[in-house]
């Protein structure tokens, strides 16, 4: 029950959420952080316990269960946490938004943890039908998130955003629907038989799920509703879409598509390298002519999905190992990232414009602190985690171009390292535009955020140093699962 419980608390605290916010209006925050960071604990005993597996035969999907090994554990503990965080974190900041309202507060949190549990029961998930449901479950309470407490435009841009995520999972669901009818209607991961599927299927089945999966991931050409949605959407839900929910699509390339189907997946790895490349340098060049703040952190995070796609079209233990440490960097990076964009809105009376701020360091020192670190994890700057995935999925990109003999391959892994520069350029000239020079007399009275914005700040900033120090609390879990899939 360990493994439920991690869905199960936070589930049944949804409706005690809700009644505390209508009583308490904000303050009903704490309820949530006291559900997910029971659930945070629960991740991090089931990585010290090497790993839990949960079986249940009661449903309408026949078995499914919850698996937390070596590959869930890591992107589980960085939703878990994320969630956590932003549960204290969005007390102050959605008081910015809603204002006395108390009802709003108790409809927020209710969205707010259905979001978390849809996306927290994604990564544990081990039938193909589960993991729909949670990934839809995602889609869902995010979707009115947006609608209701987005900025700009936010009935057309939370429409448009429903649509994109929506169709590419109907993709997703055409692919995962072929494999449980070629494989007689078999949906649980670990008895579904790769040689059922008929060989020229294969890698038609292969191009739907992962097509469908990097419309989530926001890859070139399938990313327009990312920079409106994220860009829109209230800070602390930002603070998740990006960090947290986009590169859920690239733990299910690696955990669904990647078990069940290798071979038909390697015959398209080429192309998604290329395709992970253009998404690097669309993404990292796009953000260096942003204005608005969330827009250069969406645009980020489009180029860091890239990162994440390079690694896993490698195909190399190396590869793909650092593409999910990626996904805990970006995480952790881009966490800070965004609740330090909401500490600048929240303080400087919803300013966005990068064009407008400047000399903040002086007004905020321990947010400036934050965002260099933030900055640096993005960058791959030791000692940050960054450095570490970075450096992983280089060195898979490479093995695999050389052990291919492939002068492409090669030239893509280049290229992938050339785009660092991008990420460098638009990280360092952020910090110097917003945090240095000359503060405008029209942020003369800005102070620091309060401790319910600095203290989850600093939480991922630690954690992001660590992790840089210690890169084998996250490598130890990854590589052993990481080699079983890939046959190694």
């Amino acid at each position: 029950m360990q493994l439920l419980q991690i869905l199960l608390v936070p589930l049944l605290f949804v409706f005690i959420t809700y009644a505390a916010g209508i009583r308490w209006g904000a303050k009903a925050g704490w309820l949530a952080f006291a559900a997910l960071a029971y659930s945070t604990f629960l991740t991090l005993l089931a990585g010290s316990q090497g790993g839990v597996q949960e079986y249940y035969n009661w449903s309408p999907i026949g078995l499914f269960g919850f698996n937390a090994d070596g590959l869930s554990v890591p992107i589980l503990f960085t939703i878990a946490l994320l969630c956590t965080l932003m549960s204290i974190y969005s007390i102050p900041y959605m008081q910015h938004i809603i204002g006395d309202d108390k009802k709003q507060f108790g409809l927020f949190y209710v969205l707010f943890m259905l979001y978390s549990v849809g996306m927290m029961g994604a990564v544990l998930a081990t039938n193909l039908i589960e993991f729909y449901l949670f990934f839809e479950l995602m889609l869902i309470p995010s979707y009115f998130l947006i609608a209701k407490w987005g900025y700009g435009d936010r009935d057309r841009i939370s429409f448009m955003y429903f649509m994109w995520t929506h169709i590419g999972a109907l993709s997703f669901l055409a692919g995962i629907l072929s494999v449980g009818y070629l494989s007689g209607f078999q949906f649980d991961l670990a008895k579904i038989v790769a040689s059922a599927i008929p060989a020229n299927l294969r890698i038609w089945i292969v191009s739907l799920m992962v097509v469908g999966l990097l419309v989530k991931m926001a890859a070139f050409g399938l990313h327009i509703w990312l920079p409106h949605a994220h860009a829109e959407a209230p800070t602390p839900i930002s603070a998740l879409l990006s960090p947290a929910m986009i590169g859920i699509g690239g733990y299910a390339i690696v955990r669904l598509v990647m078990t069940i189907l290798p071979t038909a997946f390697f015959e398209i790895s080429t192309a998604l390298a290329i395709w992970a490349v253009v998404t690097m340098f669309y993404g990292g060049a796009m953000a260096l002519v942003q204005d608005d703040i969330k827009r250069l952190l969406a645009y980020s995070s489009v180029s860091q999905m890239g990162y994440i796609l390079l690694g896993i079209s490698s195909v190399q233990v190396l590869g793909v190992s650092g593409s999910m440490f990626q996904y805990v960097t970006h995480g952790l990076g881009k966490g800070i990232l965004f609740m330090v964009a909401g500490a600048i809105i929240l303080q400087a009376h919803g300013l966005r414009s990068i064009g407008k701020m400047g000399g903040l360091a002086s007004k905020m020192p321990i947010t400036t602190t934050a965002a260099i670190i933030g900055f640096l994890t993005i960058m791959g700057i030791p000692p940050t985690t960054g450095f570490i995935s970075e450096f992983l999925i280089f060195a898979g990109s490479f093995n695999e171009a050389f052990a291919l003999n492939s002068m492409l391959r090669i030239g893509l892994s280049f290229l992938g390292v050339v785009s660092t520069a991008l990420t460098a350029g638009y990280s360092l000239w952020a910090v110097k535009r917003i945090f240095f020079g000359k503060l405008p007399d029209e942020l003369s009275n800005v102070t620091e955020a309060p401790w319910t914005v600095t203290g989850p700040l600093l939480v991922l900033a630690a954690i992001s140093l660590v992790l840089g120090i210690y890169p084998d609390l996250v490598e130890k879990l990854l590589l052993p699962v990481v080699k079983m899939i890939l046959g190694g």
